[in-house]
């Protein structure tokens, strides 16, 4: 049975959506804390695919969350190695770093909102995700894109939204795991910044949550699938 492995820097950002399509897949799903486990476990430099979850730190804050630094070995260590590693918002951010690109703040992105595909994220994974399609944004921190990686996509205000690190690197700054229900977590978890973030509101993020995240599910579990079928081509 093959394994994966979730480093989650929050509990309330997991896998969500993408759970069952694993599952459905025979993966066995496991989670490490980020703030509390130990990152050199050998198992999470062996398992089959490593998930590097979302968080509210950034990736260059070491300083105050030492833990950033095994988790950057870690990665590191994966991708040099071809095992494969996918990461989410933070996990893309730390990703970026690992392979030698600044990680610094942005604009603010935070709601629905659809992606553009670069020439090479239509042939990608990400090609499931269809022009006018919203997905969930949820951030503060951009990166610029790493030597070598290749740019599957961008918003107006980040230009660096998604890449590929050969076929064994996914990183995604946006969130196709989320889901209306899953979200509900986020909403007490992020209710601060929520409410100092001009122009968002609860009501309008829990409005288009329940009327996107369903329509966006089905691809997300394809963009998944697809990125998983090319691991087993290897």
């Amino acid at each position: 049975m093959p394994n994966l492995i979730a480093i989650r820097h929050v509990a309330f950002e997991d896998l969500d959506g993408f759970a069952a399509p694993l599952e459905a897949r025979g993966y066995q799903i496991s989670y490490r804390d980020a703030p509390v486990d130990d990152l050199t476990a050998p198992d999470l430099a062996s398992c089959d695919v490593l998930a590097v979850l979302g968080g509210p730190i950034g990736a260059y804050e070491e300083a105050s969350y030492p833990f950033i630094n095994a988790e950057l070995r870690l990665i590191e260590t994966r991708l040099k190695q071809n095992r494969p590693v996918i990461g989410i918002c933070l996990g893309a951010q730390l990703m970026a770093r690992v392979l030698g690109a600044r990680v610094y703040p942005g604009k603010k992105e935070l709601g629905w909102a659809p992606i553009n595909l670069s020439e090479d994220g239509q042939v990608s994974p990400l090609r499931f995700v269809t022009p006018g399609s919203k997905v969930l944004h949820w951030h503060g921190d951009t990166f610029d894109l790493p030597d070598r990686a290749t740019h599957l996509a961008s918003t107006e205000l980040t230009s660096n939204q998604a890449f590929a690190w050969e076929k064994h690197g996914l990183a995604l700054q946006f969130h196709l795991e989320a889901s209306g229900k899953g979200l509900e977590r986020w909403y007490v978890g992020h209710t601060l910044e929520i409410a100092t973030t001009p122009g968002v509101a609860l009501g309008t993020l829990r409005a288009d949550a329940g009327q996107y995240a369903p329509l966006l599910a089905p691809k997300a579990q394809s963009v998944l699938n697809d990125w998983i079928d090319q691991l087993d081509k290897k």
